[in-house]
């Protein structure tokens, strides 16, 4: 039996394998991957294997983006520190989780579970997990301000933006509302179509684009339908990308 592993911490990467090898000697661990990204391109040229450890929170954000965008029929044992929402969603939906730190116990629990799977049972969890991760996809934040808790819609906002590792959401009128993920942590559960990552700063809503200029450099000058607190560039090697995805077709609502 063959797994992979995708894990950003290589301590609990290398935990993982020597567990592995505790327990279930036979299967065979063919590769560690670190990112959303990199995962994304291993699976579209390599063989899916036939079990996945996947930790929820990656470097460059959540990894339910990677069941949106590969079609993916392996168990998946996910692996996560304390995270009152996933464990929530997970105990619902009767997905196998390991808590960090992980031990040879619980781990020989799950690997045990998904061998008593039947075919249908299979096809059920990988529907569950589908669910999941379509789900993942914020249409509401909750915004937390003082004694008060604002619900913000995501078609209201223009953009993200990040300074002094402070994350605010600004709404079409200009009101900033203080966001408590990282702009990684948003990317990972924002549409593509709708939004998009200008550069460390910023990610932008197709939405408030209102005009494009040339700058320096071969770069573009961002100009939104609401004022920003700095320029947005988009730099040279992502022009085409970002061309791309502004003419790009949107999905009806």
């Amino acid at each position: 039996m063959k797994a992979l592993i995708i894990e950003d911490e290589t301590a609990a990467a290398r935990n993982l394998k020597a567990i592995l090898r505790e327990v279930a000697p036979r299967i065979e661990v063919v590769d560690v991957l670190e990112s959303i990204t990199e995962s994304i391109e291993w699976f579209g040229s390599h063989a899916e294997p036939d079990l996945l450890f996947v930790d929820i929170h990656l470097a460059d954000g959540d990894s339910f983006r990677i069941f949106r965008e590969v079609d993916l029929s392996s168990p998946i044992i996910f692996t996560t520190a304390y995270d009152q929402y996933a464990l929530e969603a997970f105990k619902l939906n009767s997905i196998d989780y390991l808590l960090k730190p992980l031990n040879a116990d619980d781990l020989r629990r799950a690997l045990d579970k998904l061998a008593r799977l039947s075919g249908r049972e299979r096809s059920d969890y990988k529907a569950r997990i589908s669910r999941m991760a379509a789900a993942h996809e914020t249409d509401t934040f909750l915004i937390h301000v003082r004694d008060r808790i604002i619900p913000l819609s995501r078609r209201d906002i223009a953009f993200f933006h990040t300074a002094n590792e402070r994350v605010s959401a600004y709404d079409f009128n200009g009101t900033a509302y203080p966001v408590d993920k990282t702009l990684e942590v948003l990317q990972a559960s924002l549409p593509d179509e709708e939004f998009f990552r200008a550069n460390r700063q910023f990610i932008i809503a197709r939405r408030a684009v209102r005009e494009i200029s040339v700058w320096f450099g071969s770069r573009l000058n961002l100009h939104l339908v609401t004022e920003t607190p700095e320029r947005i560039i988009i730099s040279k090697a992502r022009v085409p990308e970002f061309k791309a995805w502004l003419t790009s077709v949107q999905p009806s609502e």
